[in-house]
């Protein structure tokens, strides 16, 4: 028997896109399409105008038995893509990929549910569709519920859930499957900060007992914690594979702008983030120059350009600051204050840039990175970019610096002390 649970050979995915539809032809309309194919063959149209892209291309890698794998990459990167061909929901375009053992994915949580059934109807229904055996179902049900925090409303049909309580009762009955292969597309995502701690540890059991498990997500503190090795993604294509941490700190590494400064050109922006456009992402010295790197006892401007194609009502700009490990210190929107909601509550098309000042001696040394999204609150997300570009803060003249010790954590305040004798 072989060591290994998965091996992939060369796995390429390709896609058509821009491919005319015609939704709801008449019997005449097909008539007409039908003798006219080979006319349109020869002239090239009898397709429409179509594009062809690489959602991956030229992936290998191999998962041992009872191996915890990362897969980490920026969004776009083929990270989905390749955990839907590994699960069996897609075919490669080229390549393979053998896979020993039952697999049970988590990749888009909810699959399955139906609106008009209760919740404890749905957990049957869906734990079918995931795989999983009646008895096998109705065995762990109290626990999948308890999980779940529905346990007042399971006979409830989950049309009147809140998304909240739909989603955590569909992951619940995804993390209790027990495959000998897991696949996991960013189940952190799910739910409020308590639950998604839940989902750590329940991912975290998974680990240790010895199953085979591919893991993707954004946050690089779960990647560090859950995976022995990681491959990264960029573009369809795979350029690193290493032990975890040196893999993370690889991808936080490069890519980045070394300017302080990160464009983005038309073709790098997804065409549902219209109206919005993001032009550039920078970081500013109190004299305005673009820096990479920024001394702790200055304060640093986050400055983000952007355009609006048509107006956008109650849009929030934010910036996500992190560490190169993943863990997050602040988020801040530029409308987070009162007055400036009430000001900005909706923005006229046009160019404009936001600003926002990190304060001096607030900062430890080390490097950051900087995300920022584009939204409307819970109505639409129109761009993110998690980690858009690094920087380094140097610590020269910090607080504390009459020691040589390390300083703990992200932050290195300098605080208003007293000292009084009694």
């Amino acid at each position: 028997m072989t060591d290994y649970a998965i091996r992939a050979e060369g796995i390429g995915k390709e896609y058509r896109i821009g491919a005319e539809v015609d939704r709801s032809p008449t019997l005449r309309d097909a008539i007409v399409r039908a003798a006219s194919w080979p006319a349109r063959v020869l002239r090239g149209e009898a397709g429409g105008p179509t594009e062809k892209i690489w959602a991956l291309r030229d992936v290998s890698f191999e998962v041992k038995r009872g191996e915890v794998l990362g897969v980490i990459g920026r969004n776009g990167a083929g990270k989905s893509t390749l955990l839907k061909i590994l699960s069996r929901v897609t075919e490669p375009s080229e390549g393979y990929a053998e896979i020993t053992g039952r697999v049970g994915s988590l990749l888009e949580v909810g699959t399955g549910f139906h609106p008009e059934l209760t919740g404890r109807e749905n957990i049957f229904l869906n734990g079918a569709v995931l795989g999983m055996k009646r008895a096998e179902i109705q065995s762990k049900f109290d626990e999948i519920v308890e999980f779940a925090g529905v346990a007042k409303f399971i006979d409830t049909p989950v049309k009147r859930y809140s998304s909240g309580m739909y989603l955590r009762l569909a992951f619940s009955v995804a993390a209790h499957l027990e495959p000998e292969i897991l696949v996991v597309d960013e189940v952190l995502a799910v739910g409020d900060a308590e639950f998604q701690r839940k989902c750590l540890g329940k991912m975290g059991e998974v680990a240790e007992a010895g199953r085979t498990v591919l893991f993707v997500s954004h946050n690089m503190s779960a990647i560090l914690r859950l995976t022995e090795k990681a491959i990264v993604l960029d573009k369809g294509r795979m350029v690193h594979a290493a032990p975890t941490r040196e893999a993370v700190d690889y991808y936080m590494a490069s890519g980045f702008s070394q300017s302080g400064e990160r464009v983005w050109q038309p073709e790098d922006v997804p065409a549902d983030a219209a109206p919005f456009r993001p032009i550039a992402l920078r970081v500013r010295d109190p004299r305005g120059a673009v820096i990479d790197s920024v001394r702790a006892i200055e304060p640093l401007t986050v400055e983000i350009e952007y355009e609006l194609a048509a107006p956008i009502q109650g849009l929030r700009l934010g910036v996500y600051l992190q560490t190169v490990h993943g863990e997050v210190v602040f988020t801040s929107f530029d409308t987070d204050t009162p007055e400036m909601f009430q000001q900005h509550g909706t923005r006229a098309a046009g160019r404009y840039v936001s600003r926002g000042v990190i304060p001096a001696d607030f900062l430890n040394e080390g490097q950051y990175l900087l995300g920022f999204n584009a939204s409307t609150f819970r109505v639409k997300r129109y761009f993110q970019d998690e980690a858009a570009l690094a920087f380094t803060v140097d610590a020269m003249g910090a607080p504390g610096m009459q020691w040589t010790e390390v300083r703990l954590g992200p932050v290195r305040p300098a605080l208003n002390w007293t000292i009084e004798a009694q």
